[in-house]
């Protein structure tokens, strides 16, 4: 979803062009939550391969 589309409710603006405080938060609330994997959920998913690896070895 993206904010090229959305209207703020308070200023009946587009919300990209950021008019208001209202629409200044809610583009950052929506840019700030796209893209890649944070590296706390990276480093969780590496550790947990490596645990299983290594439960693994011992089993064989």
């Amino acid at each position: 979803m993206s904010c090229e589309h959305l209207i703020c409710a308070r200023c009946s603006g587009p919300v990209v062009e950021g008019r208001c405080p209202t629409c200044r938060t809610a583009r950052a609330e929506m840019h700030r939550h796209g893209g890649a994997s944070s590296p706390t959920v990276v480093l969780a998913v590496l550790v947990l391969l490596f645990c299983l690896a290594m439960a693994l070895q011992r089993l064989y």
